[in-house]
Parts: structure tokens; C-alpha cells; sequence
């Protein structure tokens, strides 16, 4: 009974400290030493909140670059539910969903002949991915141009400016936020009306 006792009170200490303690600890200290990150590193445009910058959204307009595609449901870059398609290279369902994605690609774009970047038409491990490869940003530019009326040099500069390097110099690969490039965009030109 001694022993009983003992591991209850334990039970019930440990309980305490990690699971109500600490994580108020811990977010506290998130809150003081990082607020926009420990908010979710929202982005604020004119007092409305647009978007994270950590979270895909989903863009299909051809005005807009596109980021990769989500395989999270019910619907797309889905929060409560961060999951990738589990498909396997070899998987007749990814073969479909790559082609179906490159069809699209094509018929927003019929004059590009350049090689579709696989981040285009697969998605990531999360399914919430908000960045792409800086040759998955250049891949559209020229839609993105044509539908801006705008120069195509110009939308080059601007993923230009807004491609990230490696994090800490040497991790991973320079990438691009979809949202905050397709803000910038925004703020640059506007989307002619169509009729």
C-alpha cells in the first residue's frame, strides 16, 4: 500500500509539472523572447490577417504564383490536419495525381516548354509546405508576367528579393514564400478586370 501511494503522489506531481507547468513555462517564455513567432508568425496586411508565413495557402488564380500542392483534407493546407499522401514513388495514385497536376501546369501556362519542377506537382511531408524551389518560382514567372501585364524581368526581380538562402548559410536549399511573394506582388501591380 506504501508503494501505491508513492507512485499516486508521483503520478500525480509529474502530471502536474509536465503537463500543465511546463508548457506554460515554456509558452510564457515564447511569448516574451519571440511574440510574432509564438503567434504563429502571422502576417498582418492592413489590420486583416492574410495568412502565416509557415502555412501553404492555396493559390489557383493565374495572376498568382502557386505553391505546392497540399495533402492534407478535407481541404487544402489544412492545420488541424498536417499530413502528406503516404504514396510511395511507386503508387498508381501518385502517378495520376503528378500527371493530373502537370495537365494543370500546362494549361495555365500552353507556351511553357521548360521542365516542370517535381515540387509543383507533389506535395510535402506536412502538406502545409508554404515555400517552393526557386526553379518552381521561375517556372511561372511568365505566366504570372503575361496575366500581371507586366515585365517579365521585373517579376524575375521581385522572386528575386524574395528568395530565402540556406537557413544558418548551409541548410537545406534557397526557397521562396508563395504568400509573401504573391503580397509583394499585390502591393506592385494589380490583376487587370477581366471582362
Amino acid at each position: 500500500m506504501k508503494h501505491l501511494k508513492s507512485s499516486l503522489v508521483m503520478l500525480a506531481a509529474f502530471t502536474v509539472i509536465t503537463g500543465i507547468v511546463y508548457p506554460l513555462l515554456v509558452t510564457g517564455v515564447a511569448r516574451l523572447v519571440f511574440p510574432e513567432k509564438a503567434g504563429g508568425s502571422l502576417i498582418v496586411k492592413g489590420g486583416t490577417v492574410r495568412g502565416s508565413e509557415l502555412i501553404g495557402q492555396p493559390f489557383s488564380a493565374p495572376g498568382y504564383f502557386w505553391g505546392r500542392p497540399s495533402a492534407t483534407v478535407p481541404f487544402a493546407f489544412n492545420a488541424a490536419a498536417s499530413a502528406g499522401s503516404n504514396y510511395g514513388p511507386r503508387h498508381p495514385a501518385l502517378h495520376e495525381l503528378v500527371r493530373q497536376r502537370m495537365m494543370e501546369l500546362k494549361a495555365g501556362d500552353p507556351e511553357n516548354t521548360r521542365p516542370v519542377p517535381v515540387d509543383l506537382v507533389t506535395a510535402s511531408g506536412s502538406g502545409l509546405d508554404p515555400h517552393i524551389s526557386v526553379a518552381a518560382a521561375l517556372y511561372q514567372v511568365s505566366r504570372v508576367a503575361r496575366h500581371r501585364q507586366v515585365s517579365r524581368e521585373s517579376i524575375e526581380a521581385l522572386v528575386g528579393q524574395y528568395t530565402e538562402g540556406r537557413q544558418l548559410g548551409f541548410l537545406g536549399e534557397p526557397r521562396v514564400n508563395v504568400l509573401m511573394l504573391n503580397l509583394a506582388l499585390d502591393e506592385r501591380s494589380t490583376l487587370p478586370e477581366e471582362n
